[in-house]
């Protein structure tokens, strides 16, 4: 199936070292300008991205994992109703299952968690995570160019 849109959303706290893996990936991704991607970052989920979300044929949630294999996991993942509303709590299966009971929408949904190493108060990326984070984006570029010609 060619995809027509796709939405890669980062998120964490880049004043958190490492957890800051979903912005990065986010800022290396923009200065590609490829036109059927949108891209957003912030530092959790939120209600209001089910709306943003709604109207994508495939969504990519990207953040930083202490349990991640390294350098990277990626998995397919469904709504799921398990609805939370605080710091940091609400899940990328929640927010597809707003999406799919408030606008009737299931975009196709992933999870691109890389493997981090250092959460504390502090700017930067730890050198380990940077490595993981270069080879999660080249699988992420690959895995856009896929969908994007119907490889996927």
């Amino acid at each position: 199936m060619k995809v027509e849109k796709i939405y890669v959303y980062g998120y964490g706290n880049p004043g958190r070292s490492d957890d800051g893996l979903g912005a990065a990936i986010i800022k290396k991704l923009e200065d590609e300008k490829i036109l059927e991607v949108v891209t957003d970052c912030n530092y959790q989920l939120n209600i209001e991205d089910a709306d943003n979300i709604s109207s994508s044929d495939v969504v990519i949630f990207v953040d930083a994992s202490i349990e991640a294999k390294e350098p990277f996991e990626f998995r397919g993942i469904e709504p799921a109703a398990d609805i939370t509303f605080t710091t940091h709590a609400m899940s990328p299966e929640s927010v597809l299952a707003l999406c799919q009971d408030i606008y009737g929408k299931h975009p196709k949904a992933y999870v691109l968690a890389i493997r981090g190493y250092n959460w504390d108060f502090a700017e930067g990326l730890s050198s380990k995570a940077i490595k993981n984070l270069e080879e999660a984006y080249l699988f992420l570029m690959q895995k856009i160019r896929d969908m994007l010609s119907g490889k996927e």
